[in-house]
């Protein structure tokens, strides 16, 4: 199903659709490709919704910096300087994160309007990034597919071809809070990561690779998540061709569980402690499966390049339980 939910400036409609099996209820936007909510039931069996958004479009077009809930793209997190070196050519991105280019930059994925088609239990997402869109070279065709399965956790299955060498990175920005609303700071969570990569002042990664044993990145074993995390964890199992569990959310207080699969190689940690009216600090805890942030400046980090006649693809599960 799918209804108005807004006109930008322009006089481009947005639409949004409803998803709905299993018990769960996931309402997705053109404009940004934004999960504007995930209502799933509690222990109880009530029904809530565990991500942070707004009702009116107006939300998200006036609170751009957080996210919410967005595609992100053509590159997920930070390249440092908004610039990255590829066959020899020096590319000049948006330093809107300055000195940084952060998800995408000035305009990225999550403010562009997509062209949306229904498929099997969901929707398919899909538009044409020109070349030079954001500094970023190649004619790219990308596509995100939304489904929800049959226990109704909602799978993101992305798609791209170049017609000349780029990067990419992808991911989804939603804030999960299990208990609907509240400090999301005191979930437990785990994380399938040995090691995360430390940032400088710029939060850009040094290039070492640290082992999180016994300090506050270890979270291999579930506890409470606490706040001050904007990291990236090297997922142990690496890049995978098929999505494997990598990280567990829990809220005591519902009942609530979000466990997280994916093909990527890495989680970004985010809990959002600088989060403003209507929403407070780490009110929202955000998972996001990406390849490592700077990755076009550190060869040591797995590849994010893509070439023509190579296709990329990517997939994250976020399903959904209690216990």
């Amino acid at each position: 199903m799918n209804e108005l939910f807004g006109t930008l400036s322009d006089g481009t409609p947005v639409h949004r659709w409803t998803l709905e099996r299993a018990g769960v209820r996931v309402r997705v936007l053109s404009y940004g490709g934004i999960v504007q909510s995930a209502e799933v039931p509690d222990r109880d069996g009530s029904t809530g919704n565990v991500v942070l958004g707004f009702a009116e479009l107006d939300g998200y077009l006036t609170h751009t910096g957080p996210y919410f809930g967005a595609l992100i793209g053509r590159y997920a997190n930070r390249i440092a300087g908004g610039r990255f070196p590829l066959d020899g050519v020096t590319y000049a991105l948006a330093p809107n994160n300055a000195p940084n280019c952060l998800h995408g930059g000035e305009r990225g994925f999550d403010k562009r309007v997509w062209d949306v088609a229904p498929v099997e239990h969901g929707i398919r997402l899909s538009r044409v990034s020109p070349h030079g869109e954001e500094g970023f070279p190649g004619r790219l065709e990308v596509s995100a597919t939304y489904t929800l399965d049959a226990e109704g956790a909602l799978r993101i299955a992305y798609e791209a071809v170049t017609d000349a060498p780029t990067v990419l990175a992808l991911t989804n920005h939603s804030y999960f809070n299990l208990a609907g609303s509240g400090d999301a700071c005191g979930h437990e969570l785990r994380i399938a990561a040995s090691r995360f990569t430390p940032v400088d002042a710029d939060r850009i990664p040094t290039g070492v690779l640290q082992d999180v044993t016994g300090g506050r990145f270890d979270f291999r074993e579930s506890r409470k998540v606490g706040s001050g995390y904007d990291h990236n964890f090297v997922l142990d199992k690496g890049l995978t061709r098929s999505p494997a569990e990598v990280a567990e959310l829990h809220d005591p207080s519902t009942g609530r569980v979000l466990t997280v699969s994916t093909t990527e190689p890495g989680l970004q940690l985010y809990t959002a402690d600088h989060l403003e009216e209507p929403f407070v600090p780490c009110e929202g805890v955000a998972l996001e499966t990406q390849h490592f942030p700077d990755s076009p400046n550190r060869p040591e980090f797995p590849s994010t390049v893509l070439r023509p006649g190579e296709v990329f693809r990517s997939e994250t599960v976020y399903a959904f339980s209690t216990r």
